[in-house]
């Protein structure tokens, strides 16, 4: 399988809870050097994965508002630490 195909199958729940099995066994700090690159690795990719679905999550959420006739209308978010 593909990067991009698993990319596309892997749900964000599945892929966070991938990464902190990752992040678990690395803090174990008992697996060999091999490994521990190869978890790594795994991690960073998970990392990029989930970032990446909730970026498109963001893009996706819109805000509901009611003008001043009452109708309600979309407003795209606005994400950001404000």
């Amino acid at each position: 399988m593909s990067v991009v195909t698993e990319e596309k199958e892997i749900k964000f729940e599945e892929a966070l809870a991938k990464l902190e099995a990752v992040v678990s066994r690395l803090e174990s700090g008992e697996l060999p050097l091999d490994e521990s690159l190869r978890l790594f690795e795994e991690g960073v990719h998970l990392t990029k994965l989930c970032t990446h679905r909730l970026e498109e999550a963001e893009r996706r959420i819109a805000i509901l508002k009611k003008n001043e006739r009452g109708e309600f209308f979309d407003v795209p978010f606005e994400g950001g630490d404000g």
